[in-house]
């Protein structure tokens, strides 16, 4: 999955519209591999984000659990901690492969 992408279920407070079009956005991005499309097909891309985001909506306002609520700031903390872990792997990895250049 994308990792710009958050899942928008089951969150306190519910996700909001806007939350909706931006995952839509980042969905249609991907997809078409370009963040800012041409004009030739700028009105296209702003259908399918549109499209999404109400699908989105529909989607996150359907779904139903019985888990209790997500804390928002709980979870976006935890997502933080692990693009921290990520990023420290990649700063380690990359240390050790100019380690190793310079040691031959």
């Amino acid at each position: 999955m994308c990792r710009n992408i958050v899942p928008l279920n089951n969150l306190e407070p519910a996700a909001t519209d806007d939350e909706c079009h931006d995952a839509a956005l980042q969905f249609v991005r991907k997809i078409s591999g370009t963040t800012a499309p041409s004009r030739a097909n700028q009105a296209v891309f702003d259908r399918a984000v549109e499209e999404i985001a109400r699908a989105t909506r529909e989607l996150v306002d359907g779904l139903t659990t019985s888990a209790p609520r997500k804390d928002r700031e709980l979870e976006a903390t935890k997502r933080r901690a692990r693009s921290a872990e990520r990023y420290e792997a990649i700063r380690v990895y990359q240390q050790e492969k100019r380690a190793a250049r310079s040691a031959t």
